[in-house]
């Protein structure tokens, strides 16, 4: 299936407003083209026809993998079926691109990959952020500078939109999780997080999030369904400069700021004390090339098709990213108790909070 004489034939399953955006990326993208939509809703599908015309739309999956010009399948559904249709998908033997997060338990996303991996499918997840080229060029800074990581930040709050398949944790985080992993390089160690229902829903809205990584960084992640300031930002403090992506200012997404504090290497002051040394330089504002982070993401799960290779955002890494949340809602559910991130095996599902079972 990777050596294509014509398009990648993608189908979308799902058709909310991520769908209908896959929909349109995949119909615009070189290379590919959608060729079948499903949903559950009869007018969803109408409102697709005439819109895509050319688009096969249907309310069964399996008539959707059927058609042998479906070579791959973006599954855009709510998280608790995002199991089965992946299933179904890679059973087919088509290729799966999934929205984030890839499922809500872990032993079925470790089964998921591993069905993918034996039968030579890619599975790839929609961690959109990673294909930002404004976190990109955050990433090159990151790497780029010798100095010390002291603790990341993000902000994401709005008044809604609320969800039905899982809590403002497992919607909003999600993607910061998947951002500070990607400029770490590396998985959290260990998770402390609290909650609330201030909107007496049946699933927290509001959430405050801390993460330790190896070498003793701190992450700070505050969601929220309930704050009418709409916020999308992510700080990195190093020891020489502070990193901000602000995914809200169309023309300074990223800011540097060249000034930060670090111990120097002398003779301790007093006990316990160094002394320190403090820079203070300029702000830069690099320039961010201008693309669809989400378009992006189709290109990259395309090519990783044609050439086979491993996605940026594979099952492993989504996998990374789910026993952290899995984490989380075992520290939610106990007060904000330290809850190590396990590394295999699985978290105790009675426990969980952030996904409807």
């Amino acid at each position: 299936m990777n050596a294509l004489n014509r398009p990648l034939g993608v189908g979308i399953v799902g058709c909310g407003y991520w769908g209908v955006n896959y929909i349109r990326v995949f119909n615009e993208l070189s290379g590919a083209r959608t060729v079948a939509a499903c949903d559950l809703r009869v007018e969803r599908l109408q409102e697709i026809q005439q819109r895509f015309p050319n688009v096969l739309v249907t309310a069964e999956l399996d008539e959707l993998l059927s058609l042998d010009s479906v070579d791959a399948v973006a599954v855009c559904t709510e998280a608790t079926n995002h199991y089965s249709a992946v299933m179904a998908c890679l059973k087919a033997g088509r290729h799966v691109l999934v929205e984030k997060p890839l499922t809500t338990r872990l032993e079925d996303a470790e089964e998921l990959t591993a069905l993918a991996d034996e039968n030579g499918l890619i599975l790839m997840v929609g961690h959109t952020f990673i294909y930002n080229p404004a976190v990109r060029k955050m990433k090159e800074y990151v790497a780029a500078t010798p100095d010390q990581v002291y603790y990341l930040h993000a902000r994401r709050t709005n008044l809604g939109p609320i969800r039905r398949d899982v809590n403002a944790l497992w919607d909003l985080a999600t993607h910061d999780i998947a951002i500070f992993n990607y400029l770490l390089e590396s998985t959290p160690e260990w998770v402390s997080a609290v909650g609330a229902k201030v909107l007496h829903n049946c699933r927290e809205d509001i959430g405050f999030i801390s993460i330790g990584y190896p070498r003793n960084i701190l992450g700070n992640i505050h969601v929220s369904w309930a704050d009418p300031n709409k916020a999308r930002e992510l700080a990195v403090i190093l020891s020489d400069k502070r990193i901000v992506f602000n995914d809200l200012n169309g023309l300074e997404q990223v800011r540097v700021f060249e000034k930060g504090v670090r111990a120097v290497s002398a003779e301790p002051v007093g006990f316990g004390e160094y002394r320190l040394q403090i820079r203070d330089g300029d702000i830069i504002s690099p320039k961010i090339d201008v693309s669809e982070p989400l378009k992006n993401q189709c290109a990259h799960f395309r090519d990783c098709i044609l050439n086979g290779e491993r996605p940026l955002t594979s099952g492993r890494e989504g996998m990374d990213v789910l026993r952290v949340l899995l984490a989380m809602d075992q520290s939610v559910a106990n007060h904000g108790a330290k809850v190590e991130v396990i590394k295999n095996g699985n978290y105790a599902q009675d426990t969980a909070v952030g996904a409807v079972r």
